[in-house]
């Protein structure tokens, strides 16, 4: 990737909504995403487009493609009906994504891969959403002001370890809105291009610093290496629920 020049100021020519606006009025699955660091960081259209599936469009903003590398930790996992259950409820998670548009406008996140600590999520996952999912060995720990996530791939070549040192609650910018605030994931399952739509209040966002960053994960799900610093903020976590995956007609 080379680096360049982004235009800060330059905004997507819609407002984006802190909140969904769609519903997930019956959702297939119930989490909470706790312990939450989104790092960020900008690329040239040109070298992420061919990355995509042929449906999609990249979401910029400031002229840029925007990589994120997100750990935290899944809790309270459960489907409709059934109640939170010991060790497979709870597990660390991280994945690499971009932004995109579907056919229909409608705004969304592309995953390049997600790694979990749990064989059982990563394989229903898969089979469910197709999702790249990847088993890893993971850990969070916290301290006093302190997160470090640290992430292994059982199979092949990527592993991670971040530590940040969470501040004090910000209200979002426009830019920190566009690459936290996806209501939709897209995923492509059996050969054709699905969504799945999800639901969480908006997020709680604090400003964090970045105390060692040690990743080859971005480079080893397809992407270029990510130069320079990111872009990075915390959350303490939300709850979501999450809808059905629906083929794009």
């Amino acid at each position: 990737m080379i680096v360049f020049c982004i235009r800060m100021l330059d905004e997507p020519s819609d407002h984006i909504s802190e909140t969904p606006t769609h519903a997930v009025k019956w959702p297939v699955m119930f989490q909470a995403w706790h312990r939450l660091t989104f790092l960020h960081w900008p690329y040239r259209p040109e070298v992420i487009r061919p990355l995509l599936p042929p449906h999609l469009e990249l979401d910029l903003f400031g002229g840029a493609v925007w990589i994120g590398l997100t750990p935290f930790t899944v809790t309270m996992l459960r489907t409709p009906g059934l109640p939170v259950l010991p060790w497979i409820s709870q597990f660390p998670e991280m994945n690499v994504r971009t932004y995109v548009r579907g056919p229909d406008g409608e705004r969304g996140v592309w995953f390049f891969s997600l790694e979990a600590d749990r064989l059982a999520a990563v394989l229903g996952a898969r089979v469910s959403y197709g999702l790249p999912y990847r088993w890893a060995e993971m850990q969070i720990r916290s301290g006093p002001g302190e997160i470090k996530y640290t992430s292994r791939r059982h199979f092949g070549p990527g592993q991670a370890t971040i530590t940040i040192q969470n501040g004090s609650p910000i209200r979002p910018s426009e830019l920190e809105r566009f690459l936290t605030a996806r209501f939709r994931l897209y995923t492509i399952l059996v050969g054709r291009l699905a969504f799945a739509q999800v639901q969480h209040a908006p997020w709680p966002l604090e400003s964090a610093k970045v105390l060692r960053l040690e990743q080859n994960v971005i480079e080893h799900s397809g992407l270029p290496i990510a130069i320079g610093q990111p872009f990075v903020h915390f959350s303490p976590g939300v709850y979501v629920r999450i809808g059905r995956p629906t083929f794009v007609r």
